[in-house]
């Protein structure tokens, strides 16, 4: 009788712990107040799945970005703010006087970072994966101070290697070089005899948001680092899709075909801002301080209006749902056509009735995504999509061979964005990411020529034949669209 009333007493004591840690995640969840998708998938994981639900949830379902960095992330504010006002006391390089479709978008970003419109700046776009990498060589070849890079997937071979010598070479002329790569997306190169050479030469490299198991409780461990960017001599600066990968050599056994990737290239005041960004992703991620770039070192003279910038970079300890904000605001100015490319389409509620909205009221909405993916899940997820984006009246296209990995926004001829952002959860919510907003006609027409060349190696997606798809495939698709608030 005892050991079958202490056996009763264990198992009640086990079911207390149990329903109180299940209630208590489940309000956690629910006070977090994200999209209703993402706590109903939240929900029915700790439900399905006892005890792990509850692991995978503190594990993978908040942006922790753990003790030391969220101290310096509030450490680091004063000085960006000190840094905004210093270089708003040159009015030259700011405008109000931007495009019509522009212009909610330049209000939103003043009133959330206290900057207006960038001018002065040069742009130059480029689509072609020898031609970004000659560049991006040619300019550190000729680089005399410093050269700050992060990039989420660095990977051996091919052009990627003459990088790597250019860097060295660099180093050796007294270049400062200093380099930031996701831990996860270059796991492989941070263990490669290619990373040890770049160390060796004196290249400061630092692994971002290392993957530690031990330590998933006080860091969600898929936050990732996943923006591309470099910056020469404080004064040339690039960002686009591209990692520093050469396709050739890049998951070639994926059989997706070779990444289809852009850059720009930028001149002037905007590498400022560029700047103040890097300075803080490496004081958040080391706990070093790096001197924020000087404007009147660098900046041109605002010589016309062309090419009107801003950069707008997200993450944990950034301005919340920043990006988010500013593809709805593009989407709702849009008149007369926009057209997205993104090799991930796994879209917020938000995102795909704006998107589904713009098209119903006539403009013309296409989105352009590979036929092939790398992601099994976002595959199938993306596709779930599928029918409500064409009863919507949008228009989709699938592009062949390659696996299109560009991201950009183009609206009305006039207004692109072009960065690091998938149509996913995972950019628009949590990863750290950066993307440009470029309000420049002549940009655009540059921009527009690349996407006819897209839709041109594109097919259409016809509505009647995607609802004779078979049942097997929509049985998968709904499968995975369950999971698509935490992809």
């Amino acid at each position: 009788m005892q050991f079958t009333s202490f056996h009763a007493l264990v198992s009640t004591l086990i079911f207390l712990v149990y329903w109180l840690l299940i209630v208590s995640t489940t309000l956690r969840i629910v006070f977090k107040r994200r999209p209703t998708t993402y706590v109903i998938a939240w929900m029915l994981v700790i439900y399905i799945l006892p005890i792990i639900g509850v692991i995978l949830y503190f594990a993978l379902g908040e942006a922790h970005l753990g003790q030391q960095r969220a101290k310096r992330a509030q450490k680091m504010r004063p000085t960006i703010s000190k840094f905004i006002n210093r270089i708003s006391a040159f009015p030259d390089i700011f405008t109000t006087k931007v495009s019509q479709v522009s212009k909610p978008i330049f209000q939103l970003c003043k009133h959330q970072t206290g900057l207006d419109g960038i001018r002065g700046n040069h742009i130059e776009l480029l689509s072609n994966t020898d031609a970004i990498f000659d560049r991006l060589i040619a300019d550190i070849n000729q680089a005399k101070s410093n050269i700050e890079m992060v990039f989420y997937i660095w990977n051996e071979g091919g052009k990627a290697d003459d990088v790597e010598q250019a860097l060295i070479q660099a180093t050796q002329r007294g270049v400062i070089c200093r380099l930031m790569i996701d831990s996860a997306g270059s796991r492989h190169f941070i263990r490669s005899k290619a990373c040890q050479r770049m160390r060796d030469a004196g290249i400061v490299i630092v692994e971002a948001l290392q993957v530690n198991l031990l330590r998933f409780m006080f860091r969600r461990l898929d936050l990732r680092q996943h923006r591309k960017v470099a910056i020469i001599d404080n004064y040339i600066s690039y960002t686009g899709s591209m990692n520093i990968v050469d396709p050739r050599f890049f998951k070639q056994n994926k059989h997706v075909g070779e990444w289809v990737d852009i850059m720009i290239r930028m001149c002037g005041p905007v590498t400022t801002l560029m700047g103040a960004i890097y300075a803080s992703d490496w004081e958040l991620e080391t706990g070093k301080y790096l001197a924020l770039p000087q404007i009147t070192d660098f900046a041109e003279p605002p010589e016309e209006e062309k090419h009107i910038m801003q950069l707008i970079a997200s993450g944990p300890g950034y301005t919340e749902n920043m990006i988010h904000q500013v593809l709805l605001t593009a989407i709702y100015s849009a008149q007369e056509q926009i057209i997205f490319t993104t090799p991930y389409l796994v879209p917020s509620d938000d995102i795909l009735h704006a998107v589904c909205t713009a098209a119903q009221r006539g403009v013309e909405v296409i989105i352009i995504v590979p036929k092939k993916n790398d992601s099994l899940m976002v595959k199938w997820a993306s596709r779930a999509f599928f029918s409500e984006l064409l009863n919507g009246g949008v228009k989709l296209y699938q592009f062949n061979d390659n696996l299109l990995h560009t991201k950009s926004v183009l609206i009305d001829n006039q207004l692109s964005l072009v960065g690091t952002v998938n149509l996913d959860m995972r950019s628009l919510w949590l990863n750290f990411e950066i993307t440009t907003v470029i309000d420049d006609a002549q940009f655009a027409k540059s921009l527009s020529a690349l996407l006819e060349q897209y839709l041109s190696q594109s097919d259409k997606i016809a509505i009647a034949k995607w609802k004779k798809r078979p049942i097997w495939q929509r049985v998968v698709e709904r499968l995975f669209y369950f999971f698509a608030p935490l992809l």
